[in-house]
């Protein structure tokens, strides 16, 4: 996967290698930021202010590069709008870095811009703790929980693996002599890992992890014979598994995902990893309930549309809408799972 939206090795905003590269490029992104963005919505903001209507200009900032799940998250989003004539001038500006945090800080800054929101999700939770983020929920507008998707845990089609209980009984025997890979350090792939060795009775600890950026990259190791398992999002190697490149050992779901029925959950062969990447936006701090209403009634129109359905489909995403206090009360018992398996990890 799976983390898409989090920076890759020896990006100038994480890099704790070199403090001064860090520094620059948090100094860069964030000039970056301030241009982008300001030139996205100057129009849009004085246009909504005359009309009162937030719909009619909106500019969702996606906290990651362009490619990443948060941006394709967002772009399917600003598609839907816009074929619904829900928000015609929606647009799309990226800001990535440190797992969706210097997005969040740039968006903490903008108090009271109604019509402008930031895309959130399950990286933003781990990007918050782990790089003791400043800024964190509390200094924005929760709008919705919108949609998620899940890891599966995958091997080479000539494994000797079959099921997830094939590989826990040969990882309890050699808890440091199997590799893994998946996403970057701390991202849901490597806290989907850490959550399957809890639940085997292993100290996530031991896990030795190559990170990647992505899925094409993880399959590329296990073929090669670098690493013996990834976890990755499913819509990231379904085709690879179709194709019979690598094989699904188990999916990190309620249920089997449409379309896939031989791949097995993790759930049903005994082992309820629950971990999932979800995907929402919030609003800019200090908005009205008004304004907070009207982002919400957008959203839950584009998410109801015939286009929506489609990228969920394609994206092979679940709606999993959520506002208020129910989002609110997701958002403490998310960040208390991840924090908690972060802490399993020595991270």
């Amino acid at each position: 996967m799976s983390n898409q939206s989090t920076s890759p090795p020896d990006d100038p905003v994480t890099d704790t290698k070199h403090p001064s590269r860090r520094m620059f490029g948090r100094i860069a992104y964030g000039a970056l930021a301030v241009a982008a963005v300001g030139t996205a919505t100057g129009f849009s903001i004085r246009s909504a202010a005359a009309k009162g209507d937030l719909a009619s200009n909106l500019t969702l900032i996606a906290p990651a590069g362009a490619g990443g799940g948060w941006d394709g998250f967002a772009r399917e989003t600003q598609q839907a709008m816009r074929v619904n004539g829900l928000a015609n001038n929606a647009q799309v500006v990226n800001i990535p870095g440190a797992g969706g945090t210097i997005g969040l800080g740039k968006f903490s800054t903008m108090g009271g811009q109604a019509d402008t929101v930031l895309a959130t999700g399950t990286a933003m939770v781990g990007g918050i703790a782990l790089n003791k983020s400043p800024v964190g929920f509390a200094d924005t507008t929760l709008l919705a929980r919108v949609a998620e998707d899940y890891d599966v845990l995958i091997a080479a089609a000539d494994s000797p693996y079959n099921t997830v209980d094939d590989v826990m009984s040969a990882w309890k025997k050699d808890p440091k002599g199997f590799v893994w890979t998946g996403g970057s350090a701390g991202s849901v792939d490597h806290l989907t890992i850490a959550q399957l060795a809890l639940i085997g009775k292993l100290p996530a600890s031991d896990i030795t992890y190559i990170p990647k950026s992505g899925g094409g990259e993880a399959i590329q190791t296990l073929l090669s014979g670098t690493t013996d398992f990834a976890s990755c999002g499913f819509n990231e190697v379904s085709d690879q598994i179709e194709a019979g490149r690598v094989k699904a050992i188990g999916v990190a779901a309620p249920k089997r995902l449409e379309g896939f029925d031989d791949a097995p959950t993790m759930t049903e062969q005994g082992y309820e990893v629950t971990l999932t990447n979800w995907r929402g936006f919030l609003g800019a701090p200090g908005i009205t309930p008004d304004e907070t209403n009207q982002l919400v009634e957008v959203l839950q129109k584009t998410r109801d549309s015939a286009e929506w359905k489609d990228a969920l489909d394609r994206n092979k995403w679940t709606d999993v809408w959520q506002t208020g206090e129910e989002f609110t009360e997701f958002i403490k018992e998310d960040t208390s799972r991840v924090e908690k398996l972060l802490k399993e990890l020595g991270l």
